[in-house]
């Protein structure tokens, strides 16, 4: 069976504990997780005419003070930034993710999960900004660890990309 590892990355509080136990567990919790170094989970899921074992590695957020260790990028098929749809901060790390990422693994497919969109009346993304780096080539989804909403399908395609 064929396995590929994929780092879900982003700043702290954004929901990436939340989206792994969502797609791994089909749950979700209120209780905030600090996720200290890695967690690492597996779920293997139906690609094509076989299986595909997904090894999702959950590093601990970022901010100004702890960056994301380069060592455990290495051997990661793709990624997953994440960011919180209400606090656009969490847009700038990413961007510094991902150019620190470009810089140390080159081109590696990746998706950006617009977390929280159950939210709305709080949501705070600039669209003028999406759109700028959608036309750089980033492919943006709508999630909400909550409900559930997009999850599944985001973790799909980003496996049909890398199985393909």
């Amino acid at each position: 069976m064929l396995q590929k590892k994929i780092c879900l990355l982003g700043a702290f509080g954004v929901g990436k504990t939340s989206l792994v136990r969502r797609f791994v567990d089909t749950i979700f919790s209120d209780t905030y997780l600090t996720t200290v170094g890695v967690k690492i989970d597996k779920k293997v899921i139906a690609v094509g005419a076989g299986e595909l074992a997904l090894i999702l590695w959950d590093i601990a957020g970022e901010d100004e003070v702890a960056a994301v260790r380069v060592s455990y990028l290495r051997g990661a098929a793709g990624y997953l930034l994440v960011v919180d749809g209400t606090r656009p901060e969490t847009l700038d790390t990413a961007e510094s993710i991902h150019r620190r990422i470009v810089a140390e693994l080159g081109a590696v497919p990746f998706f950006v999960l617009l977390n929280k969109a159950d939210l709305k009346e709080d949501w705070a993304l600039p669209p003028a900004r999406i759109e700028a780096l959608e036309a750089a080539g980033w492919s943006f989804h709508r999630t909400s660890a909550k409900t559930g909403m997009g999850v599944e399908e985001t973790f799909r395609a980003l496996a049909e990309r890398l199985a393909g």
